[in-house]
């Protein structure tokens, strides 16, 4: 095993977001092709968003996409606790640290007159940033907030002058003035350590060699280089990953339609496909291959191949390759991830017995070349668990509205009762006998017959229908098509 450590950290405040999700499939592909070890770590210090609830959901998503960790919950390891909220008393040993040092203080300000000075300096044209005015407080000033009973904070006492370079793997370095950022918050009044704080901590203590996420946190590396210098201890690497583009540009939201893996997942996506899509985004192969297996991935996988600039969440894309990932995985597997949805959608019983699961298979492989998801698959086999009510109106107009239709699908009837075995091969060739007889052409036969049995003009092929749905029922559509031919074309005369 090699010496790189990398870690997925996430904050349990909501679902595994695209993002987040793209950020974890880096880190486990860097550390399975460079076989280290993907460490996943819970920042859960923000004690009013974090839920139980949105921790079993990034779980969830991490496992649905079969992102394994090799240490962190569930697994253990090392250098656990992994969940930050366990770790106070760690996080306070260093602090006192940084206190005993010198490079960090209490602050008494409130809330409201940091805003007010925000909002002045806002107003003067300054760039907001605290002023330190509780760097050097006296025993008496000390001793009248608590008397007020002010709750304190410890700052970060940053550097006033000079400039801190972040080497990055994929932007290279990048230079920030330190007087920009003022003394900020590592440790909250409500006894919290704050991000930058218990990141550096925990990235330290856990041996984690390569720090990658997103570019939305590379201005918070400076303030953690901060700390790693105070405490002595050596930086990790770092790459920030450019954000996930709308296809307006604008960052990925909310707004722009399903945003979760979960929502994913619930509309029939594949994980296979999602590991492939995630991965284009700012990474590729050779910038033409858009099909790139795991395996691929992991053997060609390198952090300074990620693009430097942000990627654009194209939703046809992913369905695209769902849908060629629905076409060309093994069968087996397509029917287990399919099994959930015609469970749902009750065509299967749960647990699904053996003949069910025997018929699903043969239906899906019918059917898997015209699905993108698996949410449309269950719709494009909905004919062959279920009675439809409507047919394709534009289809049974152009080929069921003809004098001749109640003769050729009569005769279709008639050759299908007689029928045995009811086979793919027996019910062609018998089938195909009706064309002669009657002097039709093969759509004047088949496009009539398809409506009939499935009420819609494309689908799999009509001899696996036939099969599909068994003799019985394939005699009651055309018996029930037929009685609605006559009826409709009587009514016209």
């Amino acid at each position: 095993m090699s010496d790189v450590r990398i870690r997925f950290a996430p904050s349990p405040t909501g679902y595994l977001h695209v993002g987040g999700a793209r950020t974890a499939l880096f880190c486990w592909l860097y550390a399975r092709h460079t076989g280290g070890t993907f460490i996943l770590r819970v920042e859960d210090t923000d004690i009013q968003r974090s839920t139980e609830e949105s921790v079993e959901a990034v779980f969830g998503g991490l496992k649905w996409l079969g992102l394994d960790w090799d240490e962190g919950p569930e697994v253990g390891g090392d250098y656990g606790p992994y969940f930050q909220s366990q770790r106070l008393t760690v996080y306070r040993k260093y602090l006192d640290q940084l206190q005993a040092s010198g490079d960090a203080y209490y602050c008494y300000c409130t809330p409201e007159e940091l805003d007010q000075r925000r909002q002045q300096a806002q107003a003067e044209g300054r760039a907001p940033r605290y002023d330190g005015r509780c760097r050097h407080l006296s025993e008496e000033e000390v001793a009248g907030f608590k008397a007020e009973g002010r709750e304190a904070a410890i700052r970060f006492k940053t550097p006033d002058a000079g400039t801190t370079i972040v080497k990055d793997i994929i932007r290279g370095d990048v230079s920030f003035e330190n007087e920009v950022f003022g003394d900020f918050v590592i440790y909250k009044s409500d006894g919290m350590p704050t991000y930058n704080f218990a990141c550096v901590v925990d990235d330290h203590l856990m041996k984690v060699s390569h720090v990658l996420r997103g570019e939305d946190h590379i201005s918070n590396t400076p303030k953690q280089v901060f700390i790693y210098d105070a405490l002595g201890w050596d930086l990790p690497e770092f790459a920030h990953v450019p954000l996930i583009l709308a296809p307006d540009r604008t960052r990925l939201s909310k707004r722009h339609g399903a945003t979760s893996v979960e929502e994913y997942r619930d509309r029939g996506f594949l994980p296979e496909a999602m590991i492939n899509g995630l991965a284009l985004l700012g990474w590729s192969l050779d910038g033409e291959t858009e099909i790139v297996s795991s395996t691929e991935l992991i053997e060609h996988f390198a952090l300074n191949r990620i693009s430097k600039t942000g990627s654009v969440f194209d939703i046809e894309k992913f369905t695209w390759l769902n849908g060629q990932y629905i076409r060309d995985l093994p069968l087996s597997r397509v029917v287990e991830a399919a099994i959930p949805f015609f469970q749902e959608a009750g065509y299967i019983s749960s647990p699904a017995t053996e003949d069910e699961l025997t018929r699903l298979s043969a239906i899906i492989d019918s059917i898997r070349d015209r699905s993108k998801t698996l949410v449309e698959m269950v719709d494009a086999a909905s004919y062959f668990y279920e009675d439809f009510k409507q047919y394709d109106e534009k289809g049974w107009n152009k080929h069921m509205l003809k004098p001749e239709t109640v003769d050729i699908l009569k005769a279709v009837a008639a050759r299908m009762a007689d029928t045995e075995p009811f086979d793919m091969a027996t019910t062609e060739e018998r089938f195909r006998e009706i064309m002669p007889e009657l002097g039709v052409k093969g759509g004047q036969l088949f496009h009539p017959t398809r409506i009939a049995l499935s009420g819609r003009t494309i689908g799999p092929g009509l001899f696996d229908i036939m099969v599909h749905l068994g003799k019985e029922k394939t005699l009651e559509r055309l018996g029930i098509a037929i009685g609605r031919v006559e009826k409709e074309l009587s009514e016209t005369l």
